[in-house]
């Protein structure tokens, strides 16, 4: 049965999905690796095959819903959306392939040293780099996954890569108890360990208040993503997000999602925006919204973010843009491909600022629109000026899918990574207001409208991954690995 082992990676992969929301079955995240561990076990040993079969069944199940994105909005029927779906899938199943080779080269050490060591550190490894390689796709990785577990205390250290790492320890001391009968203690020892060491990680508060709390409101509009950018809906839409803050301008804060105003602001500047900035200011209030602008000589455009009720205006620039969407990468290759979708504003220009950082009222706040919230080592640049974080975000694109469930997971574990209060508004949802701790202070419904209501406190201070980042885990990876060959070579 040569087949059988990819056949169950693939399973394998699959039920790590469980892992993630909505079903938040953090345990599966253990027993997905798991299975792999034991097929290779099984079968004499790491390969390609099999790693490749686990990222299939992960990415398979996991990510489906950019298949929704593509067929509803980019004009194109079934069948091409579908092919370039599975393109996307099978090229990030390529990374857990590169895992089971990676893993291959080590099949001299002994067994315990690769499971407990090596393995664990080449995996995070793999997903360190498909954070970043050509521009990133962080989606799915496991440290997501353990936001309400024990494990969530090893966020705030070494960041969400970090806990992932802490999940397949996990698992290598897991397959131990399995198999090794001498050592049984000192395995469940060190497995206790590691999980009691999460809890009382999550015990610390790495930050503390600063200035007064804030009442803010978030507008949840729920605009359909087939209406949003037709120029007949402008006007309704602009007259909704005004209708629900009329009250909501009582409050310290009114955040609004990305593009809420679906239109460049100068188009919409004299009749709209200046009128709503004297509003605000009269309520003695601050709002943040999405729109786009463009620059003195229009030749540039950027998805942003503008602040009314300061002295003067604030504005934040997209820096991590999505390709194929929002920027065209290597134009010349794949711009007859792009042609054939229908999106709007697709061709958008990457701020250059520093820090993503945008002036509130008397607070420097952490800023990302969507996808920028998914790279946890660009959100703490921000820190540690930010008092607390704004993300707006327009999930719209995939519907009643995965994927606003596990966008919202992304955004909480940025919350704890910081120790910052998170503001996440978006248009059909799931907004919410996230606690430091990563917990959920009060949560919009899913595409409905909505105004969410409530109060957070500025914070200060530097959790050790804002202050350092990844390179202590990557360190730390590295070490793993040379104490494994170092006691293999003996």
């Amino acid at each position: 049965m040569p087949r059988a082992p990819v056949l169950l990676a693939v399973l394998s992969g699959a039920l790590t999905t469980l892992a993630y929301a909505p079903f938040n079955l953090w345990f599966f995240a253990i027993l997905g690796p798991l299975g792999l561990f034991l097929i290779w076990q099984w079968r004499g040993g790491a390969g390609f095959r099999t790693g490749f079969g686990y990222g299939f069944g992960l990415l398979g199940s996991g990510v489906s819903w950019l298949y929704v994105s593509i067929a509803q909005f980019g004009d194109l029927g079934w069948l091409f959306p579908l092919l370039l779906t599975l393109a996307f899938i099978l090229f990030m199943a390529l990374y857990y392939g590169a895992f089971g080779w990676w893993a291959g080269r080590f099949s001299r050490l002994p067994e315990s040293l690769r499971f407990m060591l090596v393995y664990p550190a080449l995996w995070v490894a793999v997903e360190w780099l498909r954070g970043w390689f050509l521009t990133g796709f962080p989606w799915l990785q496991l440290g997501y996954s353990q936001i309400d577990s024990p494990l969530a205390g090893y966020a705030p250290i070494l960041g969400v890569l970090g806990t992932s790492w802490a999940v397949m320890l996990s698992v290598g001391l897991l397959w131990a108890l399995l198999g090794q009968s001498r050592k049984r203690l000192l395995n469940v020892g060190l497995l206790s360990l590691v999980w009691l060491g999460g809890g009382l990680l999550g015990l610390i508060h790495w930050s503390q208040p600063v200035a007064e709390p804030l009442r803010v409101a978030l507008i949840q509009g729920n605009i359909p993503q087939a209406e949003k950018w037709l120029p007949e809906q402008l006007a309704p839409s602009l007259v909704r997000y005004a209708k629900l803050s009329r009250d909501a301008l009582d409050e310290d804060l009114v955040v609004w999602p990305e593009t809420a105003v679906s239109a460049f602001q100068h188009q919409v500047e004299e009749a709209f925006i200046t009128p709503l900035e004297t509003t605000v200011r009269n309520r003695g209030s601050h709002l943040v919204f999405g729109v786009v602008q463009m620059d003195d000589k229009r030749e540039r455009y950027y998805n942003a973010l503008v602040a009314l009720g300061n002295d003067q205006r604030d504005r934040y620039y997209k820096g991590h843009l999505v390709p194929f969407t929002e920027y065209l990468p290597w134009a010349p290759l794949f711009r007859p491909l792009v042609d054939l979708f229908t999106l709007p504003m697709s061709d958008f220009s990457a701020r250059e600022a520093a820090k993503p950082l945008m002036q509130v009222g008397p607070h420097r706040v952490g800023m990302s629109i969507c996808y920028e919230d998914a790279f946890g080592n660009e959100m703490i640049q921000a820190l540690p000026e930010a008092t607390y974080l704004i993300n707006v975000s327009n999930d719209a694109w995939f519907g009643d899918s995965l994927a606003p469930r596990q966008h919202l997971q992304i955004a909480r574990m940025r919350a704890l990574e910081t120790g910052r209060y998170l503001l996440r508004a978006t248009n059909t949802g799931i907004s919410a207001i996230v606690a430091p701790d990563g917990r959920l202070q009060a949560v919009a419904p899913l595409l409905r409208e909505a105004v969410l209501k409530g109060e957070i406190q500025p914070m200060q201070g530097m959790t050790p991954y804002a202050r350092f980042g990844n390179l202590p885990l990557l360190m730390l990876l590295a070490a793993a690995v040379g104490i494994a060959l170092l006691r293999g070579s003996r």
